[in-house]
């Protein structure tokens, strides 16, 4: 594996009365998809937040292609080069495709904005992902989910990133949609960016990503090479072996002969 573009060490955050991070560890490479796991109340979105300048870590050191670096704010990361895709995408339905890619940052001429420019480089990016629209001018309201997704994605990339983390980026997609994704993710991995990849889907991890970083109750609890993993230990050290409810089962069993009421 190449030297990490994005490396974590020691990352502690607390709200509070709650730790919701204790001395966590990441590492990113380019051209890798790293899966971060865990159940509900791990830390995975709290971690993505102090990458991406949100909730800025209370400790531990964050560096930047080995290089040290303090994020303390949403600018601080995008200068770096961390892109961020949250579930609720930010998108504005009752623009196209070409504003809601330059939303923010739209391309102008003499204090006029220039369409032309703005068509050219949209169709140039989505050209580039192996993307399919029915027109760039159409409402981003009348897109499918999945298409929906890819556009965030697209319009994170407009800013030339060398890590991009999306948050849970085919919950409530359909198959076929799921399938869209999926395939962009690759796309990203094969040009050579770090993704971090939030999912509770197994099928998805196991389908795009290199690694699986765990998270359990805001700890590191394991760090596997996904396709030398089976899904068992994956699953294992998400629920955490004396808490898995079918290890209780088991054990119950094997001591009664017939499951507990």
């Amino acid at each position: 594996m190449s030297k990490p573009v994005l490396e974590l060490s020691g990352i502690s955050k607390r709200f509070g009365a709650v730790q919701a991070l204790s001395e966590v560890d990441l590492q990113v490479a380019p051209g890798e998809v790293v899966a971060l796991l865990g159940d509900n109340g791990a830390g995975k979105s709290t971690l993505v937040k102090v990458i991406a300048g949100v909730n800025p870590a209370d400790s531990g050191t964050i560096k930047w292609e080995n290089h040290p670096v303090t994020i303390s704010k949403p600018g601080d990361a995008q200068r770096l080069g961390i892109a961020t895709i949250y579930q609720d995408l930010a998108l504005c339905d009752n623009l196209d495709i070409v504003a809601n890619l330059f939303l923010g940052s739209e391309r102008t001429v003499l204090g006029t904005l220039d369409e032309l420019e703005m068509e050219r480089r949209a169709q140039t990016l989505l050209d580039s992902l192996s993307v399919k629209m029915p027109s760039l001018r159409v409402p981003v309201a009348s897109l499918s989910g999945g298409q929906r997704q890819i556009i965030a994605i697209a319009r994170s990339l407009l800013g030339d990133p060398k890590v991009v983390m999306l948050d849970e980026p085919t919950a409530a997609l359909g198959v076929a949609q799921t399938a869209q994704v999926l395939d962009l993710i690759e796309r990203l991995r094969d040009q050579g960016l770090g993704v971090v990849l939030i999912s509770h889907n197994m099928a998805d991890v196991r389908a795009v990503a290199d690694r699986a970083a765990v998270l359990r109750l805001g700890r590191n609890a394991g760090d596997f090479p996904v396709q030398e993993t089976s899904y068992e230990e994956i699953v294992a050290a998400i629920t955490g072996a004396a808490d898995n409810p079918v290890a209780r089962r088991s054990g119950r069993v094997s001591v009664s002969g017939t499951e507990e009421e």
